[in-house]
């Protein structure tokens, strides 16, 4: 053999090898930009959630700058790869990735933290821009750059297999952090780790880069006739994507909303729905045998007719119950939006302007649910609006399927009809519903914290006036007959822990109490003359409503003031207040701030209680066993913690309520209206104490119904 073709020969052979090693490279650095994508997703939002006030709203605040930064990476990659050539492409790229390790680590600066009586969502949006910001618009560029670079380097290959690749790592991230992460790491070391992670992610994806440079170089004719075959090509229509990945994405964001707001803030609520999500994502773009028209689209109206039965809000039901349907009926809506979505993607050399499209429909989708609802509508009508437009967008790409070709049979229409019809029943259901709500509602209003109703009903000869905040009710009060205002009800009766321990200490002259959660103002009902009452509230809407809608804090002879803003952002700047008693009753729908439950949030309530005073939390709850997480922190304090537990009444308008006090008090478990009420809490081993920088919210749910 000639020395000539003996190097032609270890060329091709060292083509064939970087020609099986370049996809390989392609995917690893494909599947590690999509883990640090999702990773970063829960780990920034709990780490700034106490600065927002531990609000559902949060997480659907963040989920639509993640949307928006998705939409930025993709549009960078359109135009990255359309502008020009491929070696300024990578080069390009790699100064950006360099430029971006500057932001490490994702420690976000306090001095964001909104001032009181602010709507917060300009900053939280502020906060994660200068955050993670740049690596996440580079990260999620990574996706379709390089799938881009791939076709390209691969004359034309489809690669659509490393979309679904891509989704597999995020649903592996999603799925690992509530799991592997939050419950072994603090919120600083998970954020150290990222940003170690991005730090080598930087330099592979810097060295794919320059690989598949040179494999586009040395295919450039190849590349140069694809591209002026797909010139030839009819432009596709991204309509029908754009609107389909609209309505997948606002469904994932009011199903995620309605179950973090109901039951709790945390991580492993929040990536569920999106993990269910991607999966849809996986599945469809996967392989065509995933998505089955046949079975998926008949499912779409079963599973909305179950959004509709759940979102009214979610009923008093257990969360192994009403959690998974949540998410099946969630699965089945995607898989139809996704799987058409898939069905209509183009020829490679439009994959960044559908990828473009498909994300700019999921920002359409997280602006409508997140920005637009909370002050478009006064109650929570975007939920039964997204739902009723996936069946009307479904019905139309049938139709429009059928007048072009696809089954002119005499019977095809036939389920077609059937199911308009049956989508009309449910619009008259869901509109008349909702117009009946607005009618009997004396008030309506909401803002970022939530969505509050005041309501009027009548009961046993009274008119009773109820204030609620999803299924949770806030306050009570009998307006008439007018004896009946100043009567304790709901949660706070005297029978209660709370009404116990103001009986308890009242006899010793004029007390002060704090109250961190203002609600209906219920608690003013036990202020006499020469007590002081003072109330931290986080929303000024709640405020607004105490102050117009009910008289407890008017008719109350106490002195009484309300603090806007968050309770620990405001005592943390006040000097000490010297309460004799200190409430913690801050629930956001059925959920209370995880930063509030602390033991720095416990060792800043000591600082302004007196020395024997009593810290009454209010843990209440149907999903959480909140005690241990209390009796914890007493521990740490070297304080006394009790549970007490009081039944409902029905015609008193007092409901079952479980109160902890905690206190070092002399003799105050031998108080003779407490001897004989006071339990004492088991902590489980597997509980540990939660600090500013760890909670997991996942070692105290249980399923009962309690509140």
């Amino acid at each position: 053999m000639s020395s000539f073709a003996a190097d032609a020969a270890v060329s091709r052979s060292k083509l064939v090898s970087r020609a099986r090693a370049l996809p390989l490279l392609f995917g690893v650095t494909i599947f590690i930009s999509a883990c640090l994508l999702f990773l970063v997703q829960p780990l920034i939002s709990k780490l700034i959630l106490p600065w927002f006030g531990g609000s559902a709203a949060v997480w659907v605040t963040c989920m639509l700058f993640f949307q928006a930064g998705l939409l930025i990476g993709y549009s960078y990659a359109h135009e990255l790869s359309r502008r020009i050539s491929p070696k300024l492409q990578a080069l390009v790229h790699v100064i950006l990735l360099t430029g971006s390790l500057a932001l490490l680590p994702i420690i976000p600066n306090a001095a964001w933290q909104p001032p009181a009586g602010e709507d917060p969502t300009w900053r939280l949006l502020g906060v994660l821009a200068a955050t993670v910001g740049l690596p996440y618009v580079l990260l999620s560029s990574t996706s379709p750059l390089l799938q881009i670079w791939f076709a390209q380097s691969e004359a034309g290959q489809l690669p659509y297999r490393y979309f679904a690749l891509s989704n597999a790592g995020s649903l592996a991230a999603l799925i690992s952090y509530p799991i592997l992460i939050e419950p072994r790491m603090t919120g600083h070391s998970q954020a150290l780790l990222w940003s170690g992670a991005f730090g080598l992610f930087v330099c592979l994806c810097a060295g794919t880069a320059v690989l598949s440079t040179r494999a586009r170089a040395e295919r450039m004719d190849d590349i140069a006739l694809h591209i002026s075959r797909a010139a030839s090509y009819p432009k596709p229509s991204f309509i029908l994507p754009l609107c389909l990945s609209a309505s997948a994405s606002a469904l994932l964001l009011a199903v995620t909303n309605l179950v973090t707001q109901n039951i709790a803030p945390m991580p492993l609520l929040w990536v569920l729905p999106l993990s269910v999500y991607l999966l849809s994502f996986i599945l469809c773009f996967e392989s065509e045998r995933w998505y089955r028209r046949a079975i998926f689209l008949p499912l779409v109206l079963p599973a909305l007719l179950g959004f509709v039965a759940l979102a009214g809000p979610l009923e008093n039901s257990s969360i192994f119950l009403t959690v998974p349907t949540l998410l099946g009926a969630l699965f089945v809506c995607c898989m139809a939006c996704h799987g058409e979505v898939a069905r209509l993607r183009p020829d490679p050399a439009y994959l960044t302007g559908f990828y473009l499209c498909i994300s700019a429909g999921g920002v359409l989708g997280g602006l409508f649910v997140g920005l637009l609802a909370p002050h478009l509508f006064p109650s929570t009508y975007e939920n039964p609006i997204s739902f009723l437009f996936c069946a009307a967008l479904l019905l139309y790409i049938l139709w429009k399927e059928h007048h072009e070709g696809w089954d002119r049979s005499r019977y095809a229409f036939v389920p077609w009809l059937a199911a308009l019809c049956a989508s009309l029943v449910l619009s008259v259901y869901v509109t008349h519903r909702a117009w009946t709500e607005y009618r009997s509602a004396v008030l309506l209003a909401r803002n970022f914290y939530g969505a509050l109703r005041v309501e009027d009903y009548r009961d046993h000869g009274r008119t009773i006036r109820e204030l609620s905040h999803g299924t949770i009710i806030h306050g009570l009060e009998m307006m008439q007959p007018a004896h009946l205002r100043h009567f304790a009800t709901t949660y706070y009766a005297r029978e209660s822990g709370i009404g116990l321990t103001w009986q308890a200490l009242q006899s010793s002259g004029p007390l002060s109490m704090g109250v961190v959660g203002l609600g209906a103002g219920t608690l003013a009902v036990y202020g006499r003359g020469g007590d002081k009452l003072r109330f931290y509230e986080i929303n000024p809407l709640m405020r607004s409503i105490a102050q117009t809608q009910f008289t407890y804090l008017s008719d109350s002879p106490a002195h009484v003031d309300v603090a806007l803003g968050d309770a620990r952002i405001t005592m943390s700047t006040e000097k000490p207040q010297n309460f004799d008693i200190l409430v913690i009753d801050a629930f956001s729908g059925d959920a209370i701030p995880v930063h509030l439950l602390t033991r720095e949030a416990f060792a800043l309530y000591w600082h302004h209680l007196k020395a024997n005073g009593v810290l009454a939390v209010h843990v209440s709850n149907r999903y959480l066993k909140l005690p241990p997480v209390v009796q914890l922190a007493a521990q740490r304090l070297g304080k006394s913690a009790w549970l007490v537990d009081n039944a409902d009444r029905d015609l008193s308008e007092i409901y079952a309520a479980s109160w902890v006090l905690v206190t070092d008090r002399g003799g105050f478990a031998a108080e003779p209206l407490l001897k004989g009420k006071l339990k004492r809490i088991q902590v489980p081993r597997h509980v540990r104490e939660w600090t500013d920088d760890y909670s997991n919210v996942w070692d105290i749910l249980h399923t009962g119904t309690g509140r």
